[in-house]
């Protein structure tokens, strides 16, 4: 079987390591001494002129160059749009994989359906789609959204429904529906015809996954316990008129061995403040304070856990404490090179079908772990 593996571009910026909080490299971060992206002129204090773009397309070349198959292009309030950001970077590359994430209510999906044959044909098919609906909150207000949580996912499912209409409806396409109206939709003859793009599909509430089981070709999760993952897939399995395939998103903290990994561990963790470190950090990617399932999933794994680091690792290798040293999710995996390649092919065994790793700097982590973790997983094609 063989098995799709991603790399997660940092849209909103990047640290220097896990123990160094800060963006210092890309995202809206100030030009400052030392950054990377963008930086000063040593001699003369000058702007050197690489931007979050420049960096953006390093981690394109050096994720390709290491085996990954494509990138995910995350979405927030504080980041460069990813529509946007997949057609500049598609040119690094012929064939490279871009996963824009988006929530489909802040496009029409005939419009929606316009831009993604757009890119499919400059492309040649490299689009993905990750199918997020929002984790409501000060995120989602943001946006100018006030749909309730099981409404997102309503509006999601009309959505995709209505942007396969058009893609396929050969100007004939006509819907009335609750959240849309389309009379004799359709692409131009011009853009007629090109590939539909994957759908990576994000939720873990009763309703997430029912729509899910409608429209993904990958229903994807965060990482969590392996017990409640097969439990998780087990329920989309049940939902599913046609079973999808399943992936999961996993920071990665790999090094040669398990000290040296769980040491950048305690360097980070002895940095935090006592108090209020978690929630900001968390709300960047997640929506610690709306209404995600998916994340208060995961503190429930931890609930009542000391506060040392270690008592975070929920079984072998499998750590929830990622979302205080960066912002993003809780779960990942550290260890040595062999101890994550063996949990990874463990979530193969299970049958996962796809990842989106990540790690920080994302930069040189890409390169780490294709070096290093890749050629040790079973179905990888390298």
């Amino acid at each position: 079987m063989s098995v799709d593996i991603y790399w997660r571009i940092a849209m909103e910026g990047d640290q220097k390591s896990l123990y160094e909080p800060g963006s210092t490299r890309g995202g809206f971060a100030p030009h400052l001494s030392g950054g990377l992206a963008p930086g000063r002129n040593r001699d003369h204090g000058a702007d050197d002129g690489f931007t979050h773009a420049d960096y953006m397309a390093e981690v394109v070349r050096a994720s390709e160059e290491s085996g990954f198959v494509g990138g995910l292009l995350p979405s927030f309030p504080h980041t460069d749009d990813p529509w946007a950001a997949a057609a500049t970077l598609a040119a690094q590359s012929r064939n490279y994989r871009f996963m824009v994430a988006f929530q489909p209510g802040f496009l029409h999906p005939v419009q929606a359906a316009r831009m993604s044959a757009t890119l499919q044909k400059a492309t040649g098919g490299r689009l993905v789609y990750n199918i997020i609906s929002g984790g409501g909150g000060p995120a989602q207000l943001w946006w100018g959204d006030t749909t309730g949580h099981d409404d997102r996912y309503a509006r999601t499912s009309e959505f995709l429904d209505v942007l396969k209409g058009v893609w396929t409806g050969d100007g004939l396409f006509q819907h009335d529906g609750r959240f849309y109206q389309v009379t004799d939709g359709g692409l131009p003859p011009t853009l007629a015809g090109q590939p539909f793009p994957e759908i990576f599909f994000s939720g873990s509430s009763p309703a997430a996954i029912e729509a899910a089981g409608r429209h993904a070709d990958y229903y994807l999760s965060w990482l969590e316990p392996f017990e409640a993952l097969a439990a998780k897939f087990a329920a989309v399995r049940e939902r599913s008129p046609k079973p999808p395939k399943f992936a999961v998103r996993i920071d990665i903290l790999a090094r040669e061995t398990e000290e040296e990994a769980w040491d950048v561990i305690r360097r980070g963790w002895a940095g935090l403040p006592e108090e209020g470190a978690e929630g900001s950090a968390a709300e960047r990617e997640g929506g610690a304070s709306g209404d995600s399932v998916g994340w208060r999933r995961s503190q429930d794994f931890t609930a009542g856990a000391d506060g040392s680091h270690r008592a975070l690792e929920v079984a072998p290798n499998v750590w929830g404490g990622f979302h205080r040293l960066r912002p993003g999710p809780a779960f990942g995996l550290v260890g040595d090179y062999r101890q994550v390649a063996d949990r990874l092919n463990e979530l193969i065994a299970l049958g996962v079908d796809a990842f989106i790793l990540a790690g920080v700097p994302h930069l040189e982590e890409a390169r780490r772990v294709g070096r290093h973790v890749l050629p040790l997983l079973k179905g990888n094609p390298q």
